[in-house]
């Protein structure tokens, strides 16, 4: 699985768990999750790599959701896995 479609499978994670998302040219730097008047919202940066947003995807989701009671597919779950464990190391 390509990091494009990772990338749309992580934003429909994050869609189907209440998260409002935003695409907007932010000038390259990814975007991110926050909050907007109580609601979450994910902003995608239009001019960002889809490797950037994925991996800020993926640190988002579990901040949103268990991500050990959702079904992922697999390659989605490794990719989190993976991009988090690099995070705290």
């Amino acid at each position: 699985m390509n990091e494009q479609r990772i990338l749309e499978e992580l934003l429909t994670l994050l869609e189907a768990n209440g998260v409002a998302i935003r695409s907007e040219p932010l000038g390259g730097s990814g975007g991110g999750l926050c909050s907007i008047k109580g609601r979450r919202t994910f902003f995608v940066d239009t001019q960002a790599a889809s490797t950037d947003l994925a991996a800020l995807c993926a640190e988002a989701l579990p901040k949103v959701i268990d991500i050990e009671n959702v079904y992922i597919r697999p390659e989605v779950r490794q990719f989190i896995e993976n991009h988090n464990n690099q995070i705290i190391l």
